[in-house]
């Protein structure tokens, strides 16, 4: 990190970064590991319309963006895009309708359902505006092992019967389209290989290899019963970066949806054989050396969401040896450190690695770059140009 320190001494701390030639090289094996599928960015692990356009710029297949509320999909149709999978249900009548302008003028936005609600108020705004509203059927391929539930709790539709339950309402919904099917594999693209309560380990392995086979079945039994009544889909969605290797095998899936891998956050150091690096981080200043071997850096309190936990908060990574306080954790406006080489000193910076991706652009203006000591350029977050969702 000798260079990032020369890239980035003109900087005030704290800071987010982007190391250019790491995002370079995670494009390079998407495309290598994708094997010719189309690939659909996730916008929540961006979050930035620049590095948005600089990654879909560089990948072989890119089909679109899969992006998560009505306002964010809308802010990015300001902006020229289009090929857009909304990837979750939207029950806000107003914030769907600010999209039927651009719907009318061609652009190409596909909504998410995975139950009747969701449908009928689609063909409802369709209607009332005079205008076929595309969707995408979300097939939830969690696997139930009754003694676990081996997934996430998302799609209603579990089996191909709630899917044959689904289509039957069909006719109900002239003014919408079904054009695409989803079935993502979370407890794969998901769940990490290496818990941190280790005893774990063994468990999930056992339960992702159990699980491959039944999601496979699956999700090819919900994709041609759908494929029966809806002879417009377009495409089947699938993945995750922490499943490509898997997905990319699955012959009824199209397209695969990537986000995390692009910037390679620290929760997915956590997967096996994944041949990404490291790109996003951030940096703070040692301002406190309250105690030998303990230092404490100005801000830092950026932890993930998700179930609570310990590999939810960021992880310092450079110097090396240096570790978050259990009693203390990242703080709202100082983070301590045990400092066990007691190498740091008052004005030092350290680096750190978000567990997850996006969710760090939701507490800078900028991403700053560099390629080698050179810095490049910023790039503006979402939170930048004013944005802010969910």
């Amino acid at each position: 990190m000798d260079e990032a320190l020369t890239a980035f001494a003109h900087l005030a701390r704290p800071f987010a970064c982007i190391d250019l030639e790491a995002l370079d090289w995670n494009i390079k094996m998407v495309n290598v590991q994708s094997k010719g599928k189309d690939i659909r960015i996730a916008t929540k692990s961006i979050r930035s319309v620049e590095l948005l356009q600089y990654i879909a710029e560089r990948l072989d297949n890119h089909s679109g963006w899969m992006t998560f509320d009505c306002q964010e999909t809308l802010f990015l149709l300001e902006r020229g895009f289009t090929h857009i999978l909304l990837g979750y249900p939207q029950m806000e009548r107003e914030s769907i309708e600010l999209m039927i302008p651009y719907i009318a003028q061609g652009a190409d936005i596909t909504f998410m359902i995975d139950r009747e609600e969701h449908w009928r108020l689609l063909h409802e705004i369709g209607l009332q505006h005079n205008i076929v509203l595309k969707v995408c059927i979300d097939v939830n391929v969690s696997t139930d092992f009754k003694w676990i539930y081996f997934g996430t709790q998302r799609s209603s539709l579990k089996q191909v019967e709630d899917v044959k339950s689904l289509l039957m309402k069909m006719k109900e919904f002239p003014n919408t389209e079904v054009i695409g099917i989803m079935g993502y594999e979370a407890q794969i693209a998901g769940v990490v290989d290496r818990p941190v309560i280790r005893w774990q380990q063994p468990l999930i392995q056992f339960l992702k290899k159990r699980s491959m086979t039944l999601i496979g079945q699956l999700r090819r039994d919900t994709v041609n019963q759908i494929k029966k009544a809806c002879p417009s889909i377009q495409f089947v969605n699938g993945g995750g970066s922490g499943s490509i290797d898997f997905t990319v095998q699955a012959k009824e899936v199209t397209e695969l949806t990537i986000g995390s891998a692009f910037y390679f956050p620290a929760l997915f150091s956590r997967y096996k054989q994944l041949p990404f690096k490291p790109a996003a981080s951030y940096a703070l200043r040692v301002t406190r050396i309250p105690e030998d071997g303990i230092a404490v850096c100005h801000g830092g309190g950026y932890t993930a969401s998700g179930a609570i936990g310990i590999d939810k908060a960021p992880v310092p990574f450079w110097p090396n040896n240096l570790y978050l306080l259990k009693n203390e954790g990242p703080g709202e406006v100082q983070t301590p450190l045990l400092d066990k080489d007691r190498i740091l000193s008052v004005g030092d910076t350290v680096f750190f690695r978000h567990a997850k991706a996006g969710e760090l652009c939701e507490r800078f203006l900028k991403i700053h770059g560099r390629r080698g000591d050179k810095y490049v350029k910023a790039f503006k977050t979402y939170r930048g140009e004013g944005g802010c969702f969910i």
